[in-house]
């Protein structure tokens, strides 16, 4: 069978993103209600001060940052996603939404920010689908401040070597009906990057495919002396 050309796939990953952005809340409507909510209301208690949110998709943690955050900013690469976010935010409103909320588009590999520019970074769910995992989590530790957090909501490979081979068999299903990778090393690929994780709970992600199931939430911390 013959691939098709650059154009033509580019057409292709176009449509399929505009389609994953129209669909998301809708996909994740069952799981949100089913523990995700709850799950990200306890993680974001923690942030504070100077947060970034990477890949914010449609801004389903915006309720839940509090009155400790002092400034709010968002990255979420894809136009599709970034216009629902970008929406979502408006509609929020003057005043409904403390802190009011930066967006901006640029992938979690290359944020354009400076070293240190903020106290919490958070990921919900997107370390799965970044094109590259290892990068995207040394540009968090470069833009935390020495002793900042890294919050986190993570589905990662399972320590069950019998789920592990399940998701491996089935990443491509992922893959394909959520764009991310169900098999990824993540809690390790954190504390490869330079991060120490203080704080982690393993568990399950509430309605999803057994091979989707495996998951991560906590946080991890740069090292006060830590040098890059």
């Amino acid at each position: 069978m013959c691939r098709p050309g650059r154009p033509a796939y580019r057409r292709i990953m176009s449509l399929r993103t505009r389609f994953f952005a129209l669909t998301y809340d809708r996909q994740i409507a069952k799981t949100e209600a089913a523990g995700l909510r709850a799950m990200r209301e306890r993680l974001l208690a923690g942030a504070h001060g100077d947060v970034l949110e990477i890949g914010g998709g449609t801004g389903l943690n915006l309720p839940y940052y509090g009155p400790a955050v002092t400034s709010l900013t968002i990255t979420e690469p894809h136009p599709p996603m970034l216009r629902r976010l970008e929406r979502r935010v408006a509609a929020a409103g003057p005043g409904q939404l403390r802190p009011a909320a930066t967006v901006l588009r640029a992938p979690a590999e290359d944020l354009p920010f400076d070293d240190h520019s903020f106290d919490v970074a958070v990921s919900t769910l997107v370390l799965c689908g970044v094109d590259d995992q290892p990068r995207a989590l040394r540009e968090l530790r470069r833009v935390l401040r020495p002793g900042g957090r890294l919050l986190f909501i993570e589905h990662l490979r399972s320590r069950d070597p019998g789920t592990a081979r399940l998701q491996d068999r089935m990443n491509w299903l992922n893959r394909l009906v959520v764009c991310c990778d169900c098999n990824r090393p993540t809690l390790g690929s954190i504390e490869q990057a330079g991060f120490t994780v203080a704080d982690v709970e393993h568990t399950e992600l509430p309605k999803a495919p057994p091979f989707a199931r495996p998951t991560v939430t906590g946080y991890a911390t740069v090292p006060v002396a830590a040098r890059r």
